[in-house]
C-alpha cells in the first residue's frame, strides 16, 4: 500500500509541476494571429467569416501574401485574449487552426560592437558551436605572461592561479600577451562592449611563467603545468615554446595528461619545418597558424609535430582582443599575430568539447582531428589534421552525449513539459497510461487480499512492463540516436508487437495471454523472477482492459466489438493466470 501511495503522490506532484511550467511551445512573442481556413468549405463562406470578424472585433484579416490564397492563410492583429476569444467563437468550426503568429529571430550573434572584426571566429564556425555550449563549468589554465582583468574580461570568471616568476598568488600581466590569449579563449561576450571569446562561460586560471621580457624557464613552466593539473584545470594553453627537449617538462605534461587535462601549445613562429617544444611532446596538441585567407601564415612552423591549424593572423588581418599596453599598463584593444594567437582558438574549442561531457584528453584530440576541415594537398604538413572547425567539433562531441541539461532541454523543446502535450495527444497520452499503471496495481492489491505475498521490485517491474512500459520514452528524438529502441522501452508487452514500426494497432499475439503465459511457465520455479512474470500478467490484464475503451484496435479484428471481445477475454485470462500462479506458489508476508 505504501508503494501505491508513493506512486500516486509522485504522479500528483508531477502533474502540479507540469501545470506550473510554461513550455517553450507557449513562450514566443507575437502581435498578430494566424487563421488557416479549411480547404473543404466554399470560398464565399471564408469571405463571410472574414467580414464577420472585421465587423465584430474591428480587426480585418488579410492574406499573408499573394501566395496564401490557395492555403487560405489569413493574418490579423491580436494577442492571447484574441486567440482565446476566436477559439470560443463559431469561427473555430471553419478553420484548421487559430494560432499566434510568432516572431522568430536569427540564432545567437553576440552584441559586442567589434565582433564583426573577428574574422577568426567566423573562420572556425563558432556560432554553430555556441548553439550547443559556451563552455560552462570548464576551467582553462593560461600558462603565459599572466592575465590582467581588463574591462572586456570583467564578466569572465577567474579562479586562483599563481605567478611563478615573482613567487606570488596574484598572476597579473605586465606584457599583454597572456591577457590577449585569455581574451580569445574567454573574453566577456554579449556584454555590449568590445569583442567576444570562444568559450566565454568557461573560467580562466592565470599562471604566470614568462617575465616582462617575455622569457621563462623550463622549471617554472613545468611547475605551472603541475599547478594547473592539481588545481582543477580542464584545459591548458601554452602560447610559448622554444628549442631544447626537457625531461622535466615532459614529465609535467604526462602528469597533467594522466589527470585528464587537455594540453595545447603553439607550434612556433620561425617558419621552420618542425614544431617547437612543448608543442612537440606526444600528449600536447600542437597548433600552427592560418592567415585570414585560410592559408598557412608566413611565420608559422609546420611539419613534424603539427597537429591542427587555427587562425593566428598575418599582416592581412590580425587577431583582435582586449589586453594591456605594456608601456602604460592601461587596457587597449590590440591586434596580434602568431601561433600564440592560434593556440587559444584550439584551447577554447577544447573547452567547448569538454563542456559537452567528453572528459578523456585523447577523445578530445580525436574529435578535434575528425571535425577539422581537411586540406587535400598538404605535403609539408602545414595544417596537421586540418583547419579548426568549432561547430563541427561540438556537434561531433555532443553526438550521443545525453546530459541532464540536454535531456531537460529536449523535454522542453518538444513540449513534454507542457500539460496540454499529454492531455491533447502528444506522442503518448498520459491519462490512459496512468490508468493502465494504476489498474495493474489495483489488480495486484486485489490478488494480495486472497493470496498474501510480499511486495517486491520484481513484481513492480512486471506490473510496469505489462501495463505501460517506460511510456515517456516513446517518441524520443535525441541527437542522432535511433528512435526504435526508445519506442521499445516505452511500450508495454501488448504494444511490443508494433513498437518497431511505430503503429498503434495491437498485434494479437502480444495483446493476449500468450506472453504472460510463456513468462510464468519459464519462471514459476524461480523465487524472484516468478513475481515479475505474475506482475507482467496483471499488467497486461490492465493494459488490455483500458485498451477496450481507449484503443480497441487489433490486427485482423478491426476496432469494433470483435476486437473488444478479444481484449476482454485475454484480460480475464491474464488475471486468472496470475491468480493461479499466486495460489500455487504463495509467498508469506
Amino acid at each position: 500500500m505504501k508503494n501505491f501511495l508513493l506512486c500516486c503522490l509522485f504522479i500528483l506532484g508531477l502533474g502540479f509541476a507540469l501545470s506550473q511550467f510554461k513550455g517553450l511551445a507557449n513562450q514566443g512573442e507575437y502581435d498578430s494571429l494566424i487563421l488557416n481556413f479549411r480547404n473543404d468549405i466554399p470560398q464565399e463562406q471564408v469571405e463571410q467569416q472574414v467580414k464577420a470578424i472585421a465587423k465584430q472585433y474591428n480587426l480585418t484579416p488579410e492574406l499573408n501574401s499573394e501566395f496564401s490564397k490557395g492555403e487560405r492563410i489569413y493574418i490579423l492583429k491580436g494577442d492571447k485574449e484574441t486567440v482565446a476569444t476566436l477559439k470560443e467563437a463559431g469561427i473555430k468550426d471553419t478553420t484548421e487552426y487559430i494560432e499566434p503568429n510568432y516572431v522568430y529571430h536569427s540564432f545567437f550573434t553576440p552584441n559586442d560592437p567589434d565582433y564583426a572584426k573577428q574574422w577568426n571566429f567566423r573562420a572556425i564556425n563558432i556560432e554553430t558551436a555556441w548553439a550547443q555550449t559556451k563552455g560552462q563549468g570548464i576551467t582553462v589554465a593560461v600558462i603565459d605572461t599572466g592575465v590582467t582583468q581588463v574591462p572586456d574580461l570583467k564578466n569572465t570568471k577567474f579562479v586562483q592561479g599563481y605567478d611563478f616568476v615573482n613567487k606570488r598568488v596574484e598572476a597579473t600581466d605586465d606584457v599583454g600577451h597572456g591577457t590577449h590569449v585569455a581574451g580569445t579563449i574567454a573574453q566577456s561576450t554579449n556584454n555590449n562592449y568590445g569583442v567576444a571569446g570562444i568559450a566565454y562561460e568557461a573560467k580562466i586560471m592565470p599562471i604566470k611563467v614568462l617575465s616582462a621580457q617575455g622569457g621563462g624557464t623550463v622549471a617554472d613552466i613545468a611547475e605551472g603545468i603541475r599547478f594547473a593539473a592539481d588545481h582543477g584545470a580542464d584545459v591548458i594553453n601554452m602560447s610559448l615554446g622554444g628549442p631544447g627537449e626537457s625531461k622535466l617538462m615532459q614529465d609535467a605534461v604526462n602528469y597533467a595528461y594522466n589527470k585528464g587535462v587537455v594540453i595545447i601549445a603553439a607550434a612556433g613562429n620561425e617558419s621552420r619545418n618542425s614544431a617547437s617544444y612543448p608543442a612537440r611532446y606526444p600528449h600536447v596538441i600542437s597548433v600552427s597558424a592560418l592567415d585570414s585567407a585560410g592559408n598557412k601564415a608566413p611565420y608559422s612552423n609546420f611539419g613534424a609535430g603539427v597537429d591542427i591549424a587555427a587562425p593566428g593572423g598575418s599582416d592581412g588581418g590580425k587577431i583582435l582582443q582586449n589586453t594591456i599596453d605594456p608601456r602604460t599598463n592601461q587596457a587597449i584593444f590590440a591586434e596580434y599575430q602568431g601561433t600564440s594567437m592560434a593556440a587559444p582558438h584550439v584551447a577554447g574549442v577544447a573547452a567547448l568539447i569538454k563542456a559537452t561531457g567528453v572528459k578523456d584528453p585523447a577523445e578530445v584530440f580525436s574529435i578535434l582531428q575528425e571535425s577539422a576541415q581537411k586540406v587535400e594537398e598538404d605535403p609539408f604538413n602545414h595544417y596537421g589534421a586540418g583547419q579548426l572547425n568549432a561547430g563541427k567539433a561540438v556537434q561531433l562531441a555532443a553526438k550521443g552525449q545525453i546530459t541532464f541539461k540536454d535531456f531537460f532541454r529536449w523535454l522542453r523543446e518538444n513540449g513534454y513539459l507542457n500539460p496540454r502535450f499529454w492531455i491533447d495527444g502528444g506522442a503518448v497520452a498520459l491519462l490512459p497510461k496512468i490508468a493502465m499503471v494504476i489498474g495493474s496495481y489495483l489488480l495486484a492489491f486485489l490478488l494480495r487480499n486472497y493470496f498474501p505475498f510480499a511486495w517486491s521490485w520484481s513484481l513492480t517491474g512486471g506490473l510496469i512492463a505489462g501495463s505501460s512500459g517506460l511510456f515517456f520514452l516513446r517518441g524520443f528524438y535525441v541527437f542522432d540516436l535511433p528512435q526504435a529502441p526508445f519506442r521499445v522501452l516505452g511500450s508495454s508487452i501488448p504494444e511490443l508487437g508494433t513498437a518497431i514500426q511505430g503503429g498503434t494497432m495491437l498485434n494479437p499475439l502480444f495483446a493476449s495471454v500468450l506472453i504472460p503465459g510463456i513468462l510464468i511457465t519459464l519462471f514459476l520455479g524461480h523465487p524472484q523472477w516468478k513475481w515479475f512474470a505474475i506482475g507482467s500478467a496483471l499488467g497486461v490484464a490492465s493494459c488490455l482492459a483500458v485498451s477496450i475503451f481507449m484503443n480497441p484496435q487489433v490486427w485482423g479484428l478491426g476496432a469494433g466489438l470483435l476486437a473488444q471481445g478479444f481484449l476482454a477475454l485475454n484480460a480475464l485470462l491474464c488475471f486468472a493466470l496470475a491468480k493461479l500462479a499466486s495460489q500455487k506458489h504463495p509467498l508469506e508476508v
